[in-house]
């Protein structure tokens, strides 16, 4: 552009306006300006506002691995790992007893008498036995921190014992090792948890409780 040329483009109203003659030019040579995309001002401020909701939402069920969240209530449900509950397992032991006896009375109408004693014996060591397992299926332990307050309930043969401990006043800690089991402590009481955790797994278990009572 010469000096001449340059000084014919002056701004007009905030706007650079240039002379026909080289507007004209710029439209021969295939000049095409080139935009830039704006982001409006709503879009900033509802990315902000959906950072806004993630900080303030509450703790979901992804932060924790064996608890489990329920408004501002965290529970930690460890249970014995049995395949049969109690009322299938007396299904089954009811539908035995048919099966035995009827075979057993049936040996007895053909002259074969001794069948049905040892069918009842049979009877008996596999009742007693179901009745042993029946009376562990329940087993389970439940850690609650709700309310203020951590509470751990412990259910045991038909045993259940139930202590409860301000989170600011408990520790959290193995009771040997970082496979054994864990004490929970505080204020003269002491309990012990995650028989039914896997060893390897109790570290872990003790971490996320530690990390639930920091944030109580």
């Amino acid at each position: 552009m010469s000096r001449r040329a340059a000084q014919a483009a002056h701004p007009v109203g905030g706007r650079l306006c240039l002379p026909a003659t080289i507007r004209r030019c710029v439209k021969l040579a295939g000049v095409v300006p080139r935009t830039r995309s704006v982001r409006s001002c709503g879009d900033k401020g509802s990315v902000g506002r959906r950072r806004t909701d993630l900080l303030n939402s509450p703790v979901s069920n992804s932060v924790f691995r064996f608890a489990t969240v329920s408004g501002q209530s965290i529970q930690w449900f460890l249970k014995r790992n049995c395949s049969v509950t109690p009322s299938q397992l007396g299904w089954l032991y009811a539908s035995l007893c048919v099966v035995s006896l009827g075979i057993g009375t049936v040996f007895w109408l053909h002259g074969a008498p001794l069948v049905l004693p040892f069918a009842w014996l049979e009877l008996a060591a596999v009742g007693f036995a179901f009745m042993l397992y029946a009376r562990h299926a329940t087993d389970g332990e439940k850690i609650a921190l709700q309310g203020g307050r951590l509470v751990v309930e412990l259910e045991n043969g038909g045993d259940y014992e139930r202590t409860e401990f301000l989170p600011h006043q408990v520790r959290i800690e193995p009771q040997a090792g970082d496979r054994s089991l864990i004490e929970v402590s505080g204020q003269g009481r002491s309990v012990r948890v995650g028989r039914y955790v896997r060893p390897e797994l109790r570290a872990a278990l003790a971490r996320e409780i530690r990390m639930a009572l920091r944030g109580a």
